[in-house]
This record gives C-alpha cells, sequence and structure tokens, in this order.
C-alpha cells in the first residue's frame, strides 16, 4: 500500500522523530522516499545519521512531488508556514497533521488545500507504543485512508473517530498523557531516593511496577478501582498511601489538568482564525 509512496516531514522535532522512527523500523517507507524539513542543521543531521532520510532546510523542496505532507510543526508557526507551502503543496496530496490544536478547517482554509487528515499522536510511538486518535476530511480517498492508517499503527494504536472535537479531547488525555505519566515516576522515584535507595535501584522498582501494574490492567480487563481494591487491605500501607493522595486532591487535580490541557488545545485551534 505504502511502496514507492512518497512523504515529508514539515518540521523534525520529537514527534516527527517517532514516527519516523516508527516508519523505518516497520519497513513501510523506504528511507530514500522520506526527506525532513527544519531551521535547524543539527537536528537534519541526526535526523540523516540515525534513520538515513533525506534533509532540506525548505520547506518547499521537501513538499515538492510528495505523496504525503505530514506537517509537523509548532501550532504558532502555521500561519508562518503555510504561507509558504500554499500551491505548492501538490493537489493529488494526502496532508497528514499532527499540529496540536490546528482544525482542519484552518489547516485547509491557510493551505487552500482539502485532503486533510487530522492526527493527535503521543510520544511513544518512538517504540512502537503509541496512541493516536485520527479523522480525514471527505475529500480524503479510501486508498489515503488506508495509507494513513497503516502509518499510525506502526506507531502503536490507532482509533478513527468521525468528529474532530475528539481530537482537542485526544490532545489533552492521550496526547499530552505521556508527561503525566513521566511526572508521576519521577516523583515516586524521588520518593525512593529519599527513603534511601540508590536512584538507579528507584528506577528499577517503579518502572517496572509501572509497566507490570498496566500489562495486570490490560490482561484482568477489570475496572481500575477492582485492581486497586485488589491491592488496598484495611489499615494497611496501600490504605494510608491512598487516603494521603486523596486528602491532598490528586484526583482532582490531574483532572483539572487534564481539563487545562484540553481547554489549551482548543484556544491554540482559534489562534490566527481570520488570517488567510
Amino acid at each position: 500500500m505504502l511502496k514507492d509512496t512518497k512523504i515529508c516531514f514539515i518540521g523534525g522535532g520529537a514527534m516527527a522523530t517517532a514516527m519516523i522512527a516508527g516508519i523505518t523500523k516497520k519497513e513501510l517507507i523506504a528511507p530514500e522516499n522520506i526527506i525532513v524539513s527544519d531551521p535547524y542543521p543539527g537536528q537534519l543531521e541526526k535526523l540523516s545519521q540515525r534513520y538515513n532520510v533525506q534533509t532540506t532546510a525548505s520547506n518547499t523542496e521537501a513538499a515538492k512531488e510528495r505523496d504525503i505532507v505530514v506537517l509537523s510543526i509548532k501550532p504558532q508557526t502555521l500561519s508562518e508556514v503555510a504561507r509558504e507551502l500554499r500551491g505548492r503543496i501538490p493537489s493529488r496530496a494526502l496532508v497528514l497533521s499532527i499540529i496540536a490544536g490546528a482544525t482542519i478547517r484552518k489547516i485547509s482554509r491557510k493551505l487552500h488545500h482539502f485532503r486533510v487528515v487530522r492526527v493527535m499522536p503521543n510520544t511513544p510511538a518512538r517504540v512502537g507504543k503509541g496512541m493516536s486518535v485520527w479523522t480525514a476530511t471527505d475529500e480524503v480517498t479510501e486508498k489515503q485512508r488506508q495509507q494513513a492508517q497503516a502509518i499510525l499503527a506502526a506507531l502503536g494504536e490507532e482509533l478513527y473517530v468521525d468528529h474532530e472535537d475528539y481530537l482537542d479531547m485526544a490532545t489533552a488525555l492521550s496526547g499530552t498523557g505521556p508527561a503525566y505519566v513521566f511526572l508521576f515516576m519521577e516523583a515516586m522515584i524521588d520518593a525512593g531516593v529519599h527513603m534511601g535507595f540508590s536512584r538507579r535501584v528507584a528506577e528499577q522498582l517503579v518502572y517496572q511496577t509501572i509497566e507490570g501494574s498496566i500489562a495486570f490492567a490490560r490482561d484482568s480487563q477489570r475496572h481500575p478501582v477492582e485492581l486497586r481494591n485488589m491491592v488496598t487491605s484495611p489499615g494497611g500501607t496501600s490504605a494510608e498511601a491512598l487516603y494521603q493522595l486523596e486528602k491532598g486532591g490528586f484526583r482532582t487535580v490531574l483532572s483539572k489538568a487534564i481539563w487545562a490541557a484540553y481547554q489549551k488545545s482548543r484556544y491554540l485551534g482559534s489562534l490566527d482564525d481570520d488570517d488567510e
């Protein structure tokens, strides 16, 4: 399906790197058919050496004669980049956007291009454990939908949704989710060091505990509250620890954080709405 497909990445940051890693590892697209544009020479050199892909500092050069154009830039740079690319993307090409908050309407209007797939991926895609939520315009062909799905499946799990509003929700929950998990891990590791473990041992205990807990939850297919009750004996250490978390507003703070990320995603999508 993707044989001989030519793809470019406009922006070579962390998420683009994760996607390139997944695509090349699964051998979906040959490295010689992948080109990345980025303003930072050091990043281009790193991508070239690690994945053997083509690189350029020119966005228009990258998009030339491409079948798929991946927009992997910051939301704040969309207007500037769109002015460069307007009219330069092949009319039959698929534009695949991973720009947080940028709506399909905005992308289509700014680029004057209507074959658009909007995706909310996350960084675990780099190790094939990503979660990508996506949707597409009516102008996207069935073959292009299948191509998009194949690319995203190479990065982990993918979920198609029929309404774009779900993308902002996914941005706050799964897209930003790794940041919450990493902060939680950091706090647990620091607590272990505070008690007297070496940092290396604390990291081993935390990493395996989280990985094992996720595997157990998936395998059991039980609600998280059931799983939590299984390891919470009356008057025990888990009960005491959970009491302190609830007392500190852990659940409420986390919910507020996710809601704030959702609101930020919607705000980013509203920027420059009148800009053509």
